[in-house]
């Protein structure tokens, strides 16, 4: 008989990741299917419970983790809003795959699936105490504590990319003012320079010297973000992830330089700044790790 597994999804506007994993992280099998087009909730449960029930025909999968592109209750049943899907509000997606798949289900939003596959089977594996940050469209965080992923009391924690920078900085979706995510993503990338960040990576590559101090200016306003975090959460490593991470290379010295300015050493001991190594199977792996930790808190 084969090994027992779970499955992993990573839930985007459009595409579905799915996986199944066993208890060590290995993937036994991997597949992607279209997110329906309108992604209302009812087309994509049952997108995804028909997606499960062929992957678990050849796979013994015990449970379902699923990372969704926005907030989740604490209890991690409800996805309460979903980035870039129609209609999603308050939808009680665990409840429903259950009922579709007859497999106990847990979400979480998808940037915190992501650090916990990062601390999984990624960069963060020899820790147990980290941050993850994604440097994209937005900037998403996610906190584990303990090997656990930290979403507090609510299951709202972890909003790392929208701590103040400036306090009369650019106004921010969140309602906030010059946050983090106002000076690190790929808009603000783009106001700063008129460039993609990817354009602007190839233009470093090359040794270009506006290319390269624009970079080092990024470094250093991440570096300041970073401090604060660093100060209340003295994680043993912050991992970079996201699209921007592709220029790492250029910015993170900058950053390492800030945090030692800015940090005492007692808050930073051994901290180590890593680029994230999943790319986007992140989501999918930390998802599978989310099911296993259900599976361990159900059994013991």
């Amino acid at each position: 008989m084969s090994e027992l597994s779970v499955i992993g999804i990573d839930l985007g506007g459009t595409a579905i990741k799915l996986g199944c994993f066993l208890q060590d992280g290995t993937c036994t099998e991997s597949t992607s299917i279209p997110t329906p087009q309108p992604s209302t909730p009812i087309a994509v449960i049952d997108a995804i419970a028909l997606a499960v029930i062929k992957l678990n025909q050849t796979n013994h999968c015990q449970a379902i983790g699923l990372g969704t592109p926005g907030p989740t209750d604490a209890n991690g049943r409800i996805a309460q809003v979903a980035i870039n899907l129609a209609g999603w509000q308050d939808v009680p997606l665990a409840d429903w795959l259950e009922s579709k798949t007859a497999l106990p289900t847990v979400l979480a939003n998808d940037a915190n699936c992501a650090g916990l596959g990062e601390a999984w089977l990624g960069a963060g594996k020899r820790f147990k105490n980290l941050i993850l940050l994604t440097l994209g469209t937005g900037v998403g965080g996610a906190i584990i504590l303990d090997g656990k992923l930290f979403t507090g009391h609510l299951g709202a924690a972890g909003e790392l990319g929208l701590i103040t920078l400036y306090p009369d900085g650019y106004p921010c979706n969140s309602g906030n003012q010059g946050s983090l995510e106002q000076y690190t993503s790929i808009a603000a990338i783009r106001r700063a320079t008129g460039k993609q960040p990817v354009e602007l990576g190839k233009l470093a590559q090359a040794g270009d010297r506006e290319a390269l101090e624009f970079w080092q200016s990024y470094g250093k306003l991440l570096g300041i973000g970073l401090a604060s975090l660093i100060y209340v959460l003295t994680p043993e490593a912050i991992i970079i992830g996201g699209g921007i991470s592709a220029s790492a290379e250029f910015f993170l010295p900058a950053t390492l330089a800030e945090i030692e300015k800015r940090v005492l050493p007692s808050s930073r001991v051994d901290l180590e700044l890593l680029v994230a190594q999943l790319g986007n199977k992140a989501g999918m792996v930390g998802a599978a790790k989310l099911a296993w930790q259900m599976l361990a808190a159900k059994s013991g």
